[in-house]
């Protein structure tokens, strides 16, 4: 019984420990170096003009990726789910290969993949525009490395779903329509939601995506990450870090919503 005890103590020692070390540590040390020449000199970091247009302008694309990511995850997570066709599975698994893809390459495959000497670049550039280095291309990655979140929050509401409830709506002369704004989506609404902000506060902090095909153009093309990066090539670790708790504090906020909504839902 003893013995019992002291495992498990201990096991849980090691877990606190682990979560101490590699994760409490080291936002406490970004608070403490923002704030480390004082409150004034954080706050002139803060409004530093470029910062905030980098901020910002990361806030508008993590939105628009958002949206797109609600609304096709949605759907891939719908056909995936409710519809039985060859390879299937294949395309199930795939959902996750950007948690499985280190982010450098994908920034990378963008890269070549929209490039001048693509087909898709070259495309884009007959008709009078380009796709690198302009807004569209940090979407693009973004898009790719939140895509599998609303997939993978929604596809489990999808299985639990009981059709009984469609078929009594269909019985009493609904319509497909009326039956997926009235029965199927609020069954969906929690997963879509809380899928979607995790897409959101992953798309305000990624970097090894769009380093590659961002641009460096204040309120155009530079985000908060790349502004981030370049702080530190500067040497300007309190600007950095200063916006880094901005980002932080945001995703903490997402953080406890979809803790509040997934509590809601399982308290509902």
């Amino acid at each position: 019984m003893l013995q019992g005890r002291w495992w498990s103590w201990g096991f849980r020692s090691a877990v606190m420990l682990y979560f101490v070390v590699l994760i409490i540590f080291p936002i406490f040390g970004i608070y403490g170096q923002s704030l480390s020449s004082g409150w004034s000199a954080f706050a002139d970091n803060i409004t530093e003009p470029l910062a905030w247009k980098a901020v910002l302008l990361t806030i508008k694309l993590a939105l628009i990726t958002t949206i797109i990511n609600a609304l096709v995850g949605t759907m891939s997570a719908w056909v995936l789910i409710r519809y039985r066709f060859p390879g299937r599975r294949l395309l199930n698994s795939l959902v996750d290969l950007p948690f499985a893809l280190p982010t450098a390459v994908v920034g990378l495959m963008i890269l070549l993949l929209l490039g001048p000497h693509s087909l898709v670049g070259e495309w884009a550039e007959k008709l009078g525009f380009t796709i690198l280095f302009h807004q569209p291309a940090i979407i693009i990655a973004m898009v790719f490395v939140t895509f599998p979140f609303v997939i993978r929050a929604v596809q489990p509401l999808l299985e639990e779903m009981e059709t009984s409830d469609e078929e009594a709506a269909y019985t009493l002369g609904a319509s497909r329509a009326t039956t997926f704004w009235r029965v199927i989506l609020p069954n969906m609404l929690p997963g879509i939601l809380s899928g979607a902000m995790l897409a959101f506060s992953r798309a305000l902090a990624e970097f090894g995506a769009v380093v590659l095909v961002a641009g460096n153009i204040p309120g155009k093309t530079l985000i908060a990450s790349v502004y981030i990066f370049g702080e530190i090539e500067s040497d300007n670790t309190l600007g950095a870090t200063a916006v880094s708790v901005m980002l932080l504090t945001i995703s903490f906020l997402i953080l406890w919503t979809v803790n509040y909504v997934q509590m809601r839902r399982k308290n509902g």
